[in-house]
């Protein structure tokens, strides 16, 4: 199992990168590609309970993982957070400027002489 985890690390470190230099459209392939690694871990850290070693040797590996995950969850809640900020973006430039009786406009203005 010690092998899995070594050899998950690089992964996750490239996915950092690509995590901030990518753009808009892969967010959500980003998002779904980190969900399914936590899902892995977790099936991992479950499978080191129920397997053989020692006790010692079993912590050390969970509390890898457990690191793991946790990196993983904080990537997650940055894109998930950047993938709302998008499309608040998207939302304030798709809704026209309102004009009208509360907002003044050139055509809309008055005159007051006293």
């Amino acid at each position: 199992m010690s092998n899995t985890i070594t050899t998950s690390t690089p992964s996750l470190q490239s996915n950092a990168s690509n995590s901030a230099s990518s753009g808009g459209n892969d967010l959500a392939s980003q998002i779904s590609r980190i969900t399914l690694q936590i899902t892995k871990l977790t099936q991992q850290a479950k499978d080191i309970a129920n397997g053989s070693g020692s006790v010692d040797e079993k912590q050390k590996q969970q509390e890898l993982i457990q690191a793991q995950i946790k990196m993983l969850q904080a990537q997650l809640a940055q894109l998930q957070r950047q993938q709302v900020e998008e499309a608040q973006q998207k939302q304030q430039q798709q809704q026209p400027k309102v004009e009208g009786v509360n907002k003044p406009s050139e055509a809309h203005q008055i005159d007051i002489y006293i």
